[in-house]
């Protein structure tokens, strides 16, 4: 498994929250958002996922992974 933290721009809320949990959720990775920071931590595993994958996903909800 792979962890990495993500700085996260444009989330301010708890659907943000849940909104980004979900969609990395649904690609088989853990995510726990730090609303104070604008960060996401992220729990994966390499060989099912890719960083890419995780970084659309966010976007795709919205947000932007700077």
């Amino acid at each position: 498994m792979a962890t990495t933290t993500l700085k996260v721009q444009g989330m301010s809320c708890n659907h943000c929250v849940n909104s980004v949990e979900g969609a990395l959720q649904k690609l088989g990775a853990v995510g726990k958002v730090n609303l104070s920071a604008g960060s996401v931590a992220v729990e994966f595993d390499e060989s099912k996922v890719s960083l890419d994958a995780i970084k659309t996903a966010i976007e795709d909800q919205g947000y932007d992974v700077v």
